[in-house]
């Protein structure tokens, strides 16, 4: 989906603090709108792993069109050519992929091997990306512009998976002996990142031999605002041209030719901790279950810009209301007065991120019905990057999380692999569930596609019998955009941003 007004989060009037942080653009640009025809952009989640393809920070370089993957994503979540300009499936397990011809930003010539050597340091990755949490790619180069791409079970979406942010390609220069990953300077998109100044802005100039073509837009200038509001404010102080996930509370203060609602994948949910604490405890994950209502927070937090849950797949994924699964076999909910006896004084520690502005104002109310239902809670509320390693490891008892769960791959699968088998890497919950295990493996292995959606909504079912996750709403994201600025991809997978075609009018 796409707009001419270019349609992300923007608002309100900058503090002078902020407004230094646009005071001067990268390779000498000016605070002027539109000066050397620069797109400046405010992004909402700061740098984890200083733009490393293995953190989320890969959705940063496909938002910004810094590195691609062998295949994309076209408009209907199909495997689209990228740098592999056609593919071929000799058997359920070899796929052969045809190079094109192109750049890396350092000036070298992507071919087999740099393209065989990207997949090994993703396969060899001491924290592998969520999207081969369920699979181990094998790649061989076949001659200069061609490889194999085996797996050692049937991977029948292979294609959609080379899509992913986390497996772009990058030159031999990127990846350093001590297994740290740079995308400065080593993509082949159209903007290449010449600057990264820690967590806080980063410079990005046009690519000029881009096999595509040249970019409308001669650079981007980036800055990270973690809080919503001043997001907002910096679009409509004009110090920034676009700016992403704009708070819904915001979103009404903006013009009508600024903001922008878009369709989600995106499905916030309070995820609970199986594997120790106080919902370890499955009669006190159902009791928690049953005291959340999401629906009370649509309007009450989200202004109207979400649906009440349905499940984990949304109504933006057309499919998933037709197929859907009844529930069984849930445990029996604890009583208040078992929840109050069986958790003898130990308190809730209910996490949750600033980053996107509505999700401490659901923590409050979610807080209000667990204490309702006999739970004593207490939040913990910092930006994510401050946290993400202690929900890694389970050192809370519940999350309030908001998951794009179509992110890694477009296949529902890798979104359930990755966050719910046994050996997710992005398990927050530390689900430990046989059954769940098998109906992710029995989706993944499926080929057709009609079936292997209707596997997906049984894995869907098995994974909310456990009452490890609660999908509390689907958002709808309300991005805001300059009306100087035309060409701005709004991408319901949250994956596009700025492309060849963004610029400033």
């Amino acid at each position: 989906m796409r707009t001419t007004s270019r349609g992300l989060f923007v608002a309100l009037a900058l503090t002078p603090l902020l407004a230094s942080c646009f005071a001067s653009g990268g390779s000498g640009t000016d605070a002027k709108a539109g000066a050397s025809g620069r797109l400046r952009v405010a992004l909402a989640v700061p740098p984890v792993q200083a733009l490393s393809p293995y953190s989320n920070d890969a959705t940063v370089l496909s938002k910004l069109s810094v590195v691609e993957g062998l295949t994309a994503l076209d408009a209907d979540g199909t495997a689209a050519p990228a740098l592999a300009k056609s593919w071929t499936q000799k058997n359920a397990t070899t796929w052969v992929f045809e190079l094109r011809k192109a750049t890396f930003q350092d000036g070298t010539e992507v071919t087999a091997e740099s393209v065989v050597n990207a997949l090994d340091h993703a396969n060899a990755a001491k924290i592998k990306p969520r999207v081969l949490s369920d699979v181990t790619l094998t790649a061989k180069a076949e001659d200069t512009d061609s490889i194999t791409i085996s797996t050692k079970a049937a991977d029948p979406v292979l294609p959609l998976r080379l899509a992913s942010p986390a497996l772009g390609i990058l030159s031999t220069k990127a990846y350093a002996k001590d297994g740290t990953v740079s995308p400065v300077g080593t993509g082949t998109g159209p903007f290449e990142i010449t600057k990264l100044t820690g967590k806080t802005t980063a410079t990005l100039d046009r690519f000029d031999d881009y096999w595509g073509g040249k970019a409308k837009a001669s650079g981007i200038d980036v800055t990270w605002i973690a809080d919503g509001a001043a997001r907002a404010n910096a679009l409509r102080a004009g110090e920034v041209d676009i700016a992403e996930w704009i708070p819904t509370a915001q979103a009404k203060l903006l013009g009508k030719d600024t903001r922008h609602e878009v369709p989600s994948v995106r499905t916030d949910s309070l995820v609970l901790n199986t594997r120790s604490g106080i919902f370890a405890d499955e009669s006190l994950r159902a009791a928690a279950r049953e005291a959340v209502d999401g629906s009370v927070l649509v309007d009450s937090v989200f202004g109207g810009y979400a649906d009440p849950a349905q499940g984990l797949f949304g109504p933006a994924i057309s499919w998933a209301a037709d197929k859907r699964v009844a529930v069984t076999g849930r445990a029996t909910a604890a009583t208040t007065a078992q929840v109050k006896s069986r958790t003898n004084g130990r308190t809730v520690r209910l996490a949750t991120y600033t980053n996107r502005t509505e999700l401490p104002e659901a923590a409050t109310v979610l807080q209000q019905q667990l204490e309702k239902a006999g739970f004593t809670v207490q939040q913990d509320v910092r930006e994510y990057t401050q946290m993400e390693a202690d929900l890694l490891a389970g050192r809370y008892d519940a999350l309030v999380f908001s998951r794009v769960t179509l992110l890694d791959t477009g296949d529902a699968v890798a979104y359930l692999a990755s966050d719910f088998a046994s050996n997710g890497v992005y398990n927050i919950a530390g689900l430990q569930d046989s059954a769940v295990d098998q109906a992710i493996t029995s989706a993944a292995a499926e080929g057709d596609t009609a079936q292997r959606q209707q596997k997906i909504m049984r894995a869907e079912a098995e994974i909310l019998r456990t009452d490890a996750v609660v999908p509390l709403i689907h958002e709808k994201v309300v991005q805001g955009i300059s009306t100087d600025v035309e060409g701005v991809v709004l991408d319901p997978r949250e994956r596009s941003l700025i492309d060849l075609d963004t610029r400033l009018k």
